[in-house]
């Protein structure tokens, strides 16, 4: 109620312009301890402007009019009780594409994009490569293999239809609709289901990895708004690798292999596993902050 007092009251006096309705909210926002304080007031007056960025800049006086105002106080508002960015526009940038999203689904993420271009990159001699995406959400990385390279085609799967929905459009968006089958299912059992036994060249994932011990202490943006069973196990966050590592391998062909972003501190017990269950030659991948991100497991030693 303070910020919408000191917006209205201020405008008794004078004209708000786009430079000074930025500056007061990354103020605002630097109040509220959000951690992107100018990011996220340009990323959401852009947005209620259906403007790129750049246009912020080079538009610094020009005034806002009283209904961009009052629809800015109600977006200012929404990001004050840490609503994701993503959740208030209803999209996100993932791999140079801007897929739609909803609370129904994650919000891709940056270092997910390493598991992407990890998969482009070490298939990119294949003619073809038919994959499955396990527990695709936005359908983010199924969508950019089958978007990015025309080798790449094949299914996204996830227990949530909601989560479908919003792969689906996505993926009609895309036009990859006629690469990627949609199936509904928990992790690997549609697979079961279409008997694409040592028929995948790769089987990707970015599975649940939090531990439930650590999500209190997660951002409220994600503990409160992202959907609990696409962060954590309700465990040690090892729960999904365990099955993925167990029950893949028959799934791939002999030159397949396995790929997946993990946690913080999970490479050691995850390649534990790998070697235990007979998979052959393994990579690990850091991010770009340095942190091992992603793991390639391949069915053969060669």
């Amino acid at each position: 109620m303070i910020m919408t007092k000191t917006i209205r009251q201020s405008n008794n006096s004078k004209v708000w312009t786009i430079g000074s309705i930025l500056k007061w909210t990354q103020a605002y926002f630097t109040e509220k301890k959000i951690s992107s304080p100018r990011l996220d007031a340009e990323v959401l007056l852009a947005y209620l402007l259906q403007k790129e960025r750049i246009y912020l800049y080079v538009h610094f006086d020009e005034p806002l009019q009283e209904n961009e105002l009052t629809a800015f106080r109600n977006i200012i508002k929404k990001r004050a009780a840490r609503i994701p960015v993503a959740y208030i526009t209803g999209q996100k940038e993932f791999m140079g594409l801007t897929f739609k999203v909803s609370s129904a689904v994650l919000v891709p993420r940056p270092e997910t994009e390493l598991l992407v271009e990890t998969a482009i990159n070490k298939f990119s001699d294949y003619k073809t490569v038919n994959f499955a995406d396990i527990g695709t959400g936005s359908g983010a990385i199924a969508i950019s293999l089958a978007k990015l390279r025309n080798n790449f085609s094949g299914c996204a799967v996830d227990i949530s239809k909601e989560a479908l929905t919003i792969a689906r459009t996505n993926a009609e968006i895309f036009q990859v609709s006629d690469k990627i089958k949609f199936l509904q299912g928990d992790l690997l059992a549609p697979l079961y289901e279409q008997n694409d036994f040592n028929k995948l060249d790769l089987i990707i994932s970015n599975p649940p990895y939090i531990p439930l011990s650590d999500m209190d202490k997660l951002e409220p943006e994600i503990r409160k708004y992202e959907p609990a069973n696409a962060l954590t196990d309700n465990n040690d966050g090892l729960g999904f690798y365990r099955r993925l590592i167990n029950d893949s391998s028959r799934f791939l062909t002999d030159n397949g292999a396995l790929a997946c972003e993990f946690g913080i501190g999970q490479s050691a017990a995850i390649k534990e596993m790998a070697q235990k269950n007979g998979w052959g030659k393994y990579e690990i991948l850091k991010d770009l902050a340095g942190i091992e991100r992603v793991i390639i497991l391949w069915k053969q030693k060669y």
